[in-house]
């Protein structure tokens, strides 16, 4: 009799966390869906859209001649007098191909982060082609700009990016979740009756999507506003951080400027120091190609202060990637400083990777059209698992066995302990999942009290 009642033990515990998983899967669709499928239906719009943005700019981006360009000395002279800005810019990108235009890019401080206006440089004929603003290390346009703020934002600053990292927190979870329930009831829905197809449609795409749905999460993570910050710190602890040049002079000539913003990359106007003009972005270029910086794609950025270098970074993301980076001494232009992609730590690599493959840049068009593949998928689960959601609640009642506290309450006190310890050490390192969860688990504690109360009163009547 003691064997029965102890073998019976686990096997109620194991249905127990399945329907709570059951339950759990279902909360996450129904209040984190609407977050999620606009992230889809927003990221398969910008995802889909280089080549919309190509055309809109191509006057921008497309010089009228294919003949040599002039010193880019002479392209930034024509840029300033075009913007009517005295001082250097804070980046310089040569066209990267011929047929191409230079980008000559002014700190702006009307412009919000990772900003800059853009004069676009016919290299040869020292024509302006274009006046505009670009965001960002990809140095996306207008068009695409505003997509990206509103894929991760909805054009409402940082108070909008808590809505990408909700849906990027949970949907790992909710994936994850939805698998495990097809593992274990797949044979029943393989037979599963009329009745039961929309379920075994979701399971499948859900689970074919999987692998997808699972790169979204990770890498829209490590963009977030809270849990990448934690990411960030993990990864720097790890020694996975991305290496970068330091382009601080170990014997700088004059002391460093107070002013707070300097030394933070391109985010300012230069402030002058040894070679800090024109000339010196021609100098710099010369000494990054015989550094071996080979890439079409280059971004040329001057000292920001005086006890600082110049760096030349690649910018081409696409595969393979080139990414190096060197600093150069404003005096003489020799190397300071040098990173290789080839010796990047594989985390480095993984993250550079990841990052680019999610943006639709690192294997072009074909990378473009999967990611569309698996957003499209994902938005179907979404709208499929609403659908399901509605023919339930047509036809059947909630009870009170039917809610997470339910459930949790009947669980054995060392699973209850674990599976809180569990969802506090995931709340510390997703912020936002974890108030999430607290407001998911207050909504289901009202439900379970009020079926609790509503089961008590129809008791005492029947009685």
């Amino acid at each position: 009799m003691g064997s029965t009642q102890g073998s019976s033990a686990p096997k109620r515990t194991g249905k127990l966390l399945f329907a709570l998983l059951m339950r759990m899967h279902f909360y996450i669709g129904l209040l984190i869906g609407p977050f999620i499928l606009v992230a889809a239906l927003s990221g398969i719009v910008y995802v889909m859209t280089p080549a919309v943005e190509e055309w809109l700019y191509r006057d921008a981006l497309t010089a009228s001649s294919q003949e040599a360009g002039e010193p880019l000395a002479r392209q930034i002279e024509a840029a300033q007098v075009a913007s009517g800005q005295a001082g250097l810019p804070a980046a310089v990108r040569p066209a990267p191909e011929a047929g191409g235009t230079t980008r000559v890019m002014f700190a702006d401080p009307s412009l919000g982060p990772s900003e800059h206006r853009a004069i676009f440089i016919d290299p040869a004929t020292l024509e302006v082609r274009g006046d505009m603003t670009v965001y960002g290390t990809s140095g996306i346009l207008p068009f695409r700009t505003a997509l990206d703020h509103f894929h991760r934002g909805l054009m409402l600053g940082d108070i909008g990016r808590l809505y990408s990292e909700l849906a990027a927190s949970w949907l790992w979870v909710i994936a994850l979740l939805g698998t495990v329930l097809w593992v274990a009831r797949r044979r029943a829905l393989k037979g599963a009756s009329p009745r039961l197809a929309p379920r075994r449609r979701h399971a499948t795409v859900g689970v074919l999507a999987l692998v997808g749905l699972l790169f979204f999460s990770a890498t829209g993570l490590t963009w977030s506003q809270w849990a990448g910050s934690n990411i960030a710190e993990l990864r720097n602890a790890w020694g996975w951080a991305t290496p970068s040049v330091s382009t601080l002079l170990e014997a700088p000539a004059e002391p460093e400027s107070t002013d707070p913003h300097a030394g933070h990359g391109m985010s300012h106007a230069p402030e002058g120091g040894h070679h800090a003009r024109p000339e010196g972005f021609d100098q710099a270029l010369a000494a990054a190609r015989g550094a071996g910086l080979m890439a079409g794609g280059l971004q040329i950025e001057p000292p920001a202060s005086v006890g600082r270098a110049w760096r030349v970074s690649e910018i081409d993301r696409r595969w393979p990637t080139q990414v190096d980076q060197v600093a150069l001494d404003p005096a003489d232009m020799r190397v300071l400083d040098q990173t290789d992609f080839a010796t990047f730590p594989l985390a480095a690599k993984l993250t550079r990777w990841g990052v680019d493959l999610h943006m639709g840049v690192l294997f072009g068009l074909a990378n473009q059209l999967v990611l569309a593949l698996f957003a499209a998928a994902l938005a179907f689960l979404v709208v499929w698992g609403y659908r399901m959601w509605w023919l339930r609640v047509r036809s059947t009642t909630i009870h009170q066995a039917q809610t997470v506290t339910a459930l949790f309450l009947m669980l054995p006190r060392m699973t209850q302990l674990s599976l809180i310890v569990l969802l506090v050490l995931l709340g510390l390192a997703l912020p936002v999942m974890g108030a999430s969860l607290v407001v998911i688990v207050a909504i289901d504690a009202v439900r379970w009290a009020l079926a609790r109360r509503s089961s008590t009163t129809g008791a005492g009547k029947t009685s």
